[in-house]
């Protein structure tokens, strides 16, 4: 009975210095560009903005972690709408810089992006060039609508090293140009 105690103990001692021992997992830039891409069809959206019909597809994203050290994400987009007005339609092209939080959600094992805040519009459409300041409350409702329920990351659970750190608390940190993760306790 002491043998298979004396085994167990071991074992235990040997997981917890493998997960001791594990080091960060880093997901970057590219990772979450890469991710975003992979989305971009699901990125068409017919709305209403300031009473105008538009649909709007996002044709592009940037992403930027940590930038000015701040634990935030940016993300710039650039789209491409069709503005319909007086039984016309009029292409336009729009810019969007946002930033939010990143957080780590355990259960899906995935990464969103929350507290979301419109940094820059812009809009070039029909000759006219200018900022989407009157109607960026409403655009900022399309985007937070979609980060809030669409990870823009998600933890790949084929990896055995991925895997073996989801299985615990990990932490979640912002750093210049990556997301690390590692085990909690750790850091």
């Amino acid at each position: 009975m002491h043998k298979i105690m004396a085994l167990m103990g071991m074992l235990l001692l040997a997981g917890c210095a493998q997960l001791g021992s594990l080091s960060t997992y880093n997901v970057s830039e590219a990772d979450l560009e890469q991710m975003l891409s992979s989305q971009l069809p699901k990125l068409t959206r017919q709305a209403n903005v300031a009473g105008i019909p538009l649909k709007m597809a996002v044709d592009k994203m940037q992403v930027d972690i940590g930038p000015d050290n701040s634990d935030l994400v940016r993300i710039n987009t650039d789209a491409s709408a069709v503005l319909s007005l007086f039984g016309l339609s009029y292409p336009a092209n729009l810019q969007l810089q946002i930033e939010g939080a990143p957080y780590y959600d355990a259960t899906e094992k995935a990464i969103f992006i929350r507290s979301v805040k419109l940094l820059d519009s812009s809009i070039e459409a029909a000759g006219y060039r200018g900022n989407l300041a009157p109607v960026s409350n409403e655009l900022l409702q399309l985007v937070n609508g979609y980060l809030a329920s669409n990870p823009v990351y998600r933890l790949d659970q084929t990896n055995p090293t991925v895997k073996l750190l989801t299985a615990v608390p990990v932490n979640m940190a912002v750093q210049d140009g990556k997301l690390a993760f590692s085990p909690s306790g750790t850091r």
